[in-house]
């Protein structure tokens, strides 16, 4: 994998900080994650994260989702013809998609699962949630590695592989927390095997052992999903590989300390100590030293691999160059980030109801 190398090619300078503002004030999580990454990847990933920002706030904020989607479709095809519309977020993601060739059908299909989250679509299988999961960070994962100069397709079949992991442990730990939203992610089949009518539970949401089981088996799906991902953080830039190895190992440990809590996600929420979160973190930034080892050979999954092909398809030349170490600090200022990322996200949802 060849190295990243600062680009001339970045988005205009006063659009993006238009787009840090706009996730300064609606999504201080990645607002503070894209500072562990080196400005190469920092400056295109803020315009990414900024538009996707503005598609998500458009869907939920509004009345009419349908609507909605249809605007943000045609915006999206004003920025592949090169006319983006006169907004921050739209000329400076037009940039990135030049710059680093990011295909259509990657942010066509983060906007798709938007759509299913604005039907409050169910999953009746793993393969269903998978196919969710894709959508809505599968994309951004395979988005994040195009602008880290991925094109490998193991190594972009892994990067799903992390968005797909990622998304699973989010449903698992936030059970309650959608069910007091009227949505509900975990499998049917799994439900009805443990004895679970998954209608009747969504009406009057309460922990059970067998609901533990569920939630038990996605957990475990996800730790699949980690440790393939894993693999494909090793052959990214050096500079990449802290963050991405910490974001990866960290977001594990949240199935950890959900299965140190009884697996029971309906009446609490899971939250990694500080401690444990600095042995991960110092396991990861010593993983991101160490010399790749083989990348796992499985193939991109039957939910990712429309994401992988049309990355590989997309034509590309990365640039080359060396990425620079790992930060100083590197453990104590991801512990720090991630602690303060969990109290800046309860407090998003408690402002929006949802706690």
């Amino acid at each position: 994998m060849p190295a990243l190398s600062p680009s001339a090619d970045l988005a205009d300078p006063d659009d993006l900080a238009r787009c840090r503002s706009l996730l300064a004030s609606g999504s201080l999580t990645f607002a503070l994650a894209s500072r562990f990454l080196p400005r190469e990847v920092r400056d295109p990933a803020t315009a990414l994260y900024a538009f996707c920002r503005v598609a998500d706030d458009a869907i939920d904020g509004g009345d009419d989702p349908t609507a909605a989607l249809a605007v943000l479709h045609w915006r999206l095809d004003a920025i592949y013809r090169g006319e983006p519309l006169d907004h921050a977020p739209d000329r400076a993601f037009a940039q990135v998609v030049r710059d680093h060739a990011i295909p259509r059908e990657l942010p066509a299909a983060l906007l798709e699962g938007f759509a299913w989250d604005a039907e409050r679509r169910q999953y009746e299988t793993l393969a269903d949630l998978e196919a969710y999961a894709a959508r809505v960070a599968g994309t951004v994962g395979a988005m994040m590695a195009l602008l880290m100069g991925a094109r490998e397709p193991l190594v972009l079949a892994r990067a799903c592989d992390l968005g797909v992991a990622m998304q699973l442990t989010n449903i698992a730990r936030d059970v309650g927390e959608d069910a007091r939203a009227g949505r509900l992610y975990l499998p049917h089949a799994w439900m009805r095997e443990a004895g679970i009518e998954p209608g009747a539970w969504l009406e009057r949401p309460a922990f059970s052992a067998a609901l533990g089981q569920v939630i038990e088996r996605l957990l475990a799906a996800a730790d699949a999903c980690y440790a393939r991902a894993l693999t494909g953080i090793a052959h990214l830039p050096r500079s990449c590989r802290p963050s991405m190895q910490a974001a990866g190992r960290l977001y594990a440990e949240i199935g950890r300390e959900l299965e140190r809590r009884g697996l029971d996600s309906v009446n609490q929420r899971a939250v990694v100590a500080w401690a444990r979160k600095g042995g991960c973190a110092a396991r990861a930034l010593l993983a991101s030293l160490a010399t790749p080892r083989a990348i796992a050979s499985d193939d991109p999954s039957p939910a990712t691999r429309f994401l992988v092909e049309a990355a590989v398809a997309a034509a590309w030349l990365p640039r080359g160059a060396d990425g620079g170490e790992a930060p100083r600090g590197f453990i104590e200022r991801i512990v720090w980030m991630l602690d303060l990322f969990e109290r800046l996200e309860r407090r998003d949802r408690e402002a929006v109801g949802l706690s």
